[in-house]
């Protein structure tokens, strides 16, 4: 299968949002600090449910937080 393909913004959104923490979004969103950096790193793609709950903690759509393939759609 190889690399991961399923990539995010969520390092870029942590920042906008006055520099939320990577807990802070972990406690929002019910998971692990640990859990949102590999993530960012992407060595972690989130389960759809998880999906949906970091979107919703930006109150963005789920393809302005995740997108799928090499190339973020900007």
């Amino acid at each position: 299968m190889g690399k991961n393909l399923v990539g995010n913004h969520i390092r870029k959104l942590r920042f906008n949002q006055n520099e939320m923490t990577q807990q802070q979004l972990a406690d929002k969103v019910g998971v692990t600090r640990q859990t949102i950096v590999a993530l960012e790193k992407g060595n972690y793609s989130p389960s759809l449910e998880l999906a949906f709950r970091i979107a919703n903690a930006f109150n963005l759509p789920l393809e302005e937080v995740f997108f799928y393939g090499d190339h973020p759609e900007e």
